[in-house]
């Protein structure tokens, strides 16, 4: 059983949801932590702390997306194709660029949303600043959503 294509591409997509939801948890959590403590001395800061939290979350949509392409496309939302252990790997290596840079950049998007929280708390005027220097961080997200993507789409 642990040796068919469909098992071994659903770990895949599992991998890819769990590794890009934990990414943006923890990324999440620091920008969270930093905002409670601005809006605790300047409530009024709360709807430019709330954006600048909630941008860490994406990773975690996007690897929750690429899951869904796989079961989409393995028939695991309806009857399981029966694919060979072949082209389980291949769904499997698919979801790989998301689900590790999901991981990671949704940490570091934390981290960077944290700063510039901070620098919002200080200079409220430099949200925008803020929001484009956490911004940066999910180009490469983006990235790894789009091979995942494409991988996953040259999967005959």
């Amino acid at each position: 059983m642990f040796e068919s294509g469909i098992v071994i591409a659903i770990c895949g997509a599992v991998i890819c949801a769990l590794l890009g939801c934990c990414g943006s948890a923890l990324g999440v959590m620091y920008a969270g932590k930093s905002a409670a403590g601005v809006v605790s001395e300047k409530p009024d800061l709360f709807g430019k702390m709330l954006v600048l939290q909630a941008l860490p979350g994406t990773q975690g949509i996007y690897g929750f997306l690429i899951a869904i392409l796989v079961m989409v496309n393995t028939g695991l939302l309806g009857t399981p194709a029966d694919i060979s252990v072949a082209t389980g790997w291949q769904y499997f290596f698919a979801t790989l660029p998301m689900a590790i840079v999901g991981l990671i950049s949704g940490i570091a998007q934390g981290k960077t949303a944290a700063a510039a929280i901070q620098m919002t708390g200080k200079q409220p005027d430099a949200s925008g600043k803020g929001i484009t220097m956490t911004a940066l961080v999910e180009t490469y997200a983006i990235l790894a959503l789009l091979t995942s993507i494409l991988l996953i789409f040259s999967i005959k």
